[in-house]
């Protein structure tokens, strides 16, 4: 798997987890809906970590537990 599928994923499941919409989440963390849309559509393919970081903190968790998830297994991540 694509490291930004993964990324994509992770995000996804979280929104799940959370009951938030993209919208409320954009909303909490003060970033454009279109950046998050191409985050989780998978058109951004150098999503940027400090955007990821602002993401993570938008479900209150650090870098370290966003990652902390199978979905990021070193021996499953294809990174280009």
């Amino acid at each position: 798997m694509k490291l930004q599928r993964a990324v994509a994923l992770r995000i996804s499941d979280l929104l799940i987890k959370h009951n938030m919409s993209r919208y409320a989440l954009c909303k909490k963390i003060v970033m454009p809906e279109q950046t998050l849309k191409n985050i989780i559509d998978e058109r951004n393919k150098d999503i940027q970590l400090s955007t990821i970081a602002k993401i993570a903190d938008g479900f209150n968790l650090s870098i370290e537990q966003f990652f902390n998830d199978s979905l990021f297994d070193k021996n499953s991540i294809e990174i280009e």
